[in-house]
């Protein structure tokens, strides 16, 4: 049980036996919390739960949470590698109460876990407490038996959780392990506490009291629990390490590092095997959620870390780019908790692999170029800004590599002279934007984005987020607020909503605050990555800072991904069908029809145009996946993706793929690859049908095809079927023959089948039926007669049975019908001087209970029900003659 996946799984079927819902971890892109660049513990996908704001089914969960820790206040970059317990990626235990237990339950839980499940020598535990938390120390001296020496009273914010300046918090209990008197440290509280002997395994917040305001605490009305075990400190613990890196998983992604570069993992390497096994974990998982490496937030902040491995890697002497090589280690060791990591492997690979590529140039190619910047530079000299600047403008080498590379030197960098450059240079970016004949008022943008930063996107894996309000724009002017009625632009750091772009319209939907709701009408895309929402304040006042819960119109977006998706299959479709010499020309994605616009010299003949249409549903029939990938742009194109009109790209890019080809020299390879950067279905089955509905002539060469998908496509075709019958007379057939034809037809039906329903009772009633001897009989001086009969429906047992009545004169009569799925269905029918005596209900309840049913009902001379067991027909009617003759 000491290997990291078994106590995993260990963990969670504890709680889960104790009644927790196991719940799967959240993304490391917080959806529910904008402060956050990433999640980086388990409580955050419960936030809303514990301040009330989100109901759950239940009030007890259990998780192990995937974290990062490597930007913004929780960052611990530069450690990893060089100490025992830092990493970038960790996975959280934690068990959760919401309202339901409190400290004494959540003591007896944990310590009865790590002492008797985990089975942890008592004697080396020891646990803090907040100081003045009597009722915690007095839990622990109950429950763990342990003495005032082992209850150590912090008076610090160590043991005094918060979730921010107001909100709920409350008092924490540390459980630490003693890793014994051969490491040097002591514990808790007292001045050798930094050192390692004494580590802390797991933190116990009872979150009790809100804060209201700086000087006022209230109660709260349900005290909760949040606690959290690093899953790499306890594996550690229990494998008897007291190095995290020493632990099975981290010794096999190790392990798949020195077979990949024939370097040992000791001495100075040491350090950089242990950055690569960390830093692939993060940037793996990172990008299985959808972050891509960029210059902007989260994607910044993944490019440090994969480039941090990467440089760990050069200096291990590898040759080649190192890290995609490793990721199927990773999926053996994480794939089964974690499929997502499974789905994602090739994109993992892909984006590593072209990264290191890149990476591998810039490096060689900056560090030459600095080197003759900076001959005869000795240590205490300091390089230009201006240089620094041209180095990462020109030849795309970052200003912290430049910096690491002369710190080896003893050379700074003039830090303040290279954000001068960059400040000219957006200066004359606004300078040529004005010039360019856009609205003066377009130039805003400028200005907002140097305040507030690049938007980052969300919505390719999610239609909801949270966010917080950076901009508000009126006018042409930035304001701090907008009340109701006003139609103002709002910029958010981060955004599910796309932005108008490669021809698909922007987003709509909604954005509800605190005390507001903003309606967005239109999204687009304004400089450099800047996304700007667009509509009316519906209901209050909408500020600057304020957090918005973000939806984007579901309905909308569905009917978008679908005729974006389809416009990539078309374009291939014309390709296959008209010739390579098809090229986009433009094109407009709208939630409810698509057109495309493409090269072609002469009007396409019907026949052609169905086999476009046959080929595209061909693919959509197929349900294969669409596939994204980030490659460099001259690679993608080498490969054979096309890209699209009018869309600008920058070095990397997403590749689109979808479909299998069927024909020609692509058989079996990816129908349709193309460079884009907006949304698309899941799989080419979600687009539903193709349907083109015109094609003409727009220029001279430029043919435009319009199509519907999905549900616009069925309403489309619903209109074709009505108006088909109103082009009868074309056909030379009158639309009132044609109606009297079809009631000619009915009617025939109709009469067949009521002979042969007349037929089929005859049948019934003549001869003998399954369990029933030779058909009517006397069961305690009674009439019976019951029969099992194929081919009758439910609807015709009714009809069956008073035929039955009638030729008993009295009796009883029980017919069992089964259909083609072999449910039954069953009449019992009663003579009118039986009425009293017997009920047809009860009777026929009787008969379905035997069928495997329940229930039934009707009159008391005639009751139906039914059963799932047609073939107990016989034993339904034995189930009624015995009630008849008790």
């Amino acid at each position: 049980m000491s290997g990291v996946n078994a106590i995993r799984s260990a963990f969670l079927d504890y709680f889960r036996k104790h009644g927790h819902e196991v719940v799967a971890s959240s993304p490391l892109v917080p959806r529910n919390d904008p402060t956050l660049m990433f999640t980086n513990a388990g409580m955050v996908q419960f936030k809303n739960v514990f301040t009330g704001i989100e109901q759950r089914p239940y009030s007890r969960a259990t998780t192990s949470q995937k974290c990062v820790r490597a930007g913004g206040k929780h960052n611990d970059l530069d450690n990893v590698g060089y100490t025992a317990r830092h990493h970038t990626f960790f996975e959280m235990l934690g068990n959760f109460s919401f309202g339901d237990y409190f400290k004494d339950v959540a003591i007896e839980l944990a310590w009865n876990l790590i002492t008797k499940e985990f089975g942890l020598d008592a004697r080396r535990l020891l646990v803090t407490v907040y100081h003045t938390d009597d009722d915690a120390a007095q839990h622990w001296k109950k429950i763990a038996g342990l003495s005032d020496d082992r209850i150590i009273r912090i008076p610090t914010s160590d043991n005094f959780w918060a979730m921010g300046d107001t909100g709920p918090c409350g008092p924490c209990s540390e459980i630490f392990y003693d890793h014994g008197e051969g490491i040097a440290g002591g514990p808790p509280g007292s001045p050798d506490e930094d050192g390692d002997r004494f580590i802390e395994i797991w933190n116990l917040v009872f979150m009790q009291f809100e804060q209201l305001t700086k000087e006022e605490r209230v109660a709260l009305p349900r005290p909760s629990i949040d606690t959290g075990m690093g899953l790499e400190r306890i594996a550690a613990v229990l494998q008897g390490e007291h190095d995290n890196y020493d632990i099975d998983l981290f010794k096999a992604l190790i392990r798949a590092s020195v077979e990949a570069t024939g370097v040992p993992a000791e001495g100075k390497n040491r350090a950089s095997h242990r950055v690569i096994a960390d830093h692939l974990r993060a940037t793996s998982f990172l990008i299985a959620d959808g972050v891509l490496p960029s210059n902007e937030g989260r994607g910044y902040v993944l490019r440090r870390i994969m480039r941090r491995a990467m440089r760990h890697a050069q200096l291990l002497g590898a040759a080649e780019p190192l890290m995609w090589r490793l990721v199927p280690a990773l999926v053996r060791e994480m794939g089964q908790a974690y499929p997502e990591l499974v789905r994602g492997e090739a994109l993992i690979t892909e984006t590593l692999k072209l990264e290191e590529k890149r990476f591998r140039t810039t490096l060689t190619r900056g560090l030459g170029l600095l080197s003759d910047a900076t001959e005869g530079m000795g240590e205490g000299a300091r390089l230009d800004g201006e240089t620094a600047f041209k180095l990462y403008d020109t030849y795309g080498f970052p200003l912290d590599l430049t910096q690491d590379a002369l710190r080896q030197r003893g050379i700074s960098v003039d830090t303040e002279g290279f954000n001068s450059a960059m400040e000219r240079q957006k200066a004359e970016a606004r300078a040529n934007w004005a010039g360019s004949g856009e609205a003066a008022a377009e130039t805003i943008w400028f200005s907002v984005k140097d305040k507030v930063g690049a938007t980052e996107f969300l919505g390719y894996d999610t239609e909801t987020a949270e966010g917080v309000i950076a901009a508000i724009v009126r006018d042409g002017a930035s304001v701090e607020s907008a009340a109701e009625g006003e139609t103002v632009q709002i910029v958010v750091n981060q955004t599910p909503f796309y932005g108008e772009s490669g021809g698909q319209q922007g987003d709509t939907g909604t954005f509800d605050g605190e005390g507001f709701r903003f309606v967005v009408t239109d999204t687009q895309k304004k400089v450099d990555g800047l996304f700007v929402h667009t509509g009316t304040v519906q209901s209050g006042v909408v500020k600057t800072g304020a957090a918005v819960a973000m939806q984007v119109d579901h309905a909308r977006r569905a009917g978008l991904r679908a005729h974006h998706s389809a416009t990539h299959l078309l374009h291939e479709a014309l390709r296959e069908t008209l010739g390579t010499h098809i090229a986009q020309k433009g094109s407009l994605v709208a939630p409810d029809r698509l057109r495309f616009d493409f090269s072609h010299p002469k009007p396409i003949a019907a026949e052609e145009l169905e086999a476009v249409e046959a080929l595209a549903n061909a693919i959509v029939f197929q349900n294969s996946p669409v596939t994204t990938r980030l490659m460099a742009v001259d690679d993608a194109i080498a490969e054979g993706a096309m890209a699209l009109f009018g869309e600008k790209y920058g070095d990397e890019v997403r590749v689109v793929s979808m479909g299998t080809a069927l024909q020609g020299d692509k058989a079996g390879k990816s129908y349709s690859t193309e460079l884009c950067g907006g949304t698309h279905v899941a799989a080419t089955g979600e687009i539903g049908l193709v349907r083109v509905v015109s094609e003409g002539a727009v220029a001279a060469g430029v043919r435009r095809l319009e199509a519907l998908t999905g549900e616009a496509a069925r309403r489309h075709l619903d209109e074709q079927d009505r108006r088909l019958k109103t082009v009868a007379a074309v056909l030379k057939v009158a639309p009132s023959d044609v109606v009297a034809r079809v009631e000619t037809l009915v009617d025939e039906r109709r009469k067949l089948e009521r002979e042969l329903t007349e037929a089929r009772k005859k049948l019934a009633l003549g001869g003998a039926g399954e369990g029933t001897g030779q058909g009517a009989e006397t069961v305690n001086g009674i009439g019976f007669l019951g029969k099992v009969v194929h081919g009758v429906g439910a609807r015709d047992l009714k009809p069956l049975a008073d035929e039955g009545r009638a030729s008993l004169g009295s009796g009883v009569v029980v017919f069992v019908s089964v259909d083609e799925e072999g449910k039954a269905s069953v009449v019992v029918g009663l003579t009118p001087d039986l009425v009293g005596r017997f009920s047809a209900v009860d009777l026929v309840r009787v008969a379905s209970e035997a069928l495997g049913g329940k229930g039934g009902g009707g009159r008391p001379d005639m009751a139906q029900a039914g059963g799932p067991d047609g073939s107990r027909g016989a034993e339904a009617i034995e189930a009624v003659r015995k009630a008849l003759a008790a």
